[in-house]
């Protein structure tokens, strides 16, 4: 990733330019990441250390926590640390190792909501199947294939990234590294990124979104059609409920970042947005299926019996 530029560091702009909130977000911000972690965490104990959890569907979650954990850390602590700084500084090593991890969590997450999605689609629709078809050898193979995918994926966009000319200036205005804000500082030609991100990156966040909602349409479908049991169509539609709730925390902002041409948004709503799958949803996704999931909830109560 050596690249021939006059640029060695950036610097972060950040939420704010306005003094007095820093301290005050930092603490916001502060909170947020240790719920993020807490959250996660626990749920990541509870799925690993709990044999009741061993199912596919908890199995998904387990990496979605995981995933979690890891999104809000490539992006959170430096934030945190740049609100008490006057030196706001990342390396050029150092920001495009946090643009490559960033797009690897992220797109792995927008493959793992279909996976989970799916799983739904085949305990509704096909329960006598369900064993076969969403064997744990079935899902290791999906989890370890789509966080090879983002792997790569994320690594097209760094090595992209890396190669750009930055002889202009060195200051983005956001409070990570990600890509369309360092294109907008490159003084060369940034078409073929540019092409990538709107087609690679617009593809595999419409494919996910798409793959999901197919799951749940062919659910609702089969709920409305084949079952005369209001309380099995109420319990399959809440347990889905919460995914779907998921999939809207992560596509929507992403949508509108990706999506929406750059010229339809300025860089005070990027950032808006950007603090909402980062740094947000990581925190609610915990927060949405232990409220909702009676078997995670008591199994939260037996690990904490156990501690205690």
């Amino acid at each position: 990733m050596l690249n021939q530029t006059s640029v060695t560091e950036f610097f972060l702009l950040g939420v704010t330019d306005i003094q007095v909130l820093q301290l005050v977000l930092f603490v916001v911000f502060l909170t947020i990441y240790l719920l993020s972690l807490a959250g996660n965490g626990a749920i990541l104990i509870v799925v690993i250390s709990d044999p009741r959890l061993h199912s596919p569907m908890y199995f998904f979650l387990g990496n979605l926590s995981c995933l979690d954990i890891c999104y809000s850390t490539v992006t959170l602590p430096k934030m945190l640390e740049n609100f008490l700084s006057t030196h706001k500084a990342i390396s050029f090593l150092g920001c495009i190792s946090q643009l490559h991890f960033f797009h690897f969590l992220g797109s792995t997450e927008a493959m793992l909501v279909p996976m989970m999605a799916f799983d739904c689609f085949v305990a509704i629709c096909k329960p006598l199947r369900y064993t076969l078809i969403m064997s744990h050898q079935v899902c290791t193979q999906m989890a370890v294939t789509i966080w090879i995918i983002g792997f790569f994926h994320a690594l097209l966009h760094s090595v992209m990234t890396s190669h750009l000319n930055f002889c202009d200036s060195n200051h983005i205005h956001h409070f990570f590294c990600v890509v369309k804000p360092l294109l907008k500082l490159a003084c060369g030609n940034t078409e073929l990124n540019q092409w990538l991100l709107n087609n690679v990156t617009g593809t595999f966040a419409i494919g996910s979104f798409f793959l999901t909602l197919l799951s749940y349409f062919y659910i609702i479908i089969y709920l409305f059609f084949k079952t005369h049991s209001c309380s099995m169509l109420h319990k399959a539609l809440s347990t889905c409920a919460s995914h779907f709730m998921v999939v809207v925390l992560l596509f929507g902002p992403v949508f509108f970042i990706y999506i929406r041409p750059a010229s339809g948004s300025s860089v005070d709503q990027e950032r808006i947005i950007a603090i909402m799958y980062s740094v947000v949803t990581p925190v609610l996704n915990p927060l949405i299926y232990t409220l909702r999931n009676k078997e995670v909830k008591e199994a939260l109560r037996r690990v904490i019996r156990r501690k205690l």
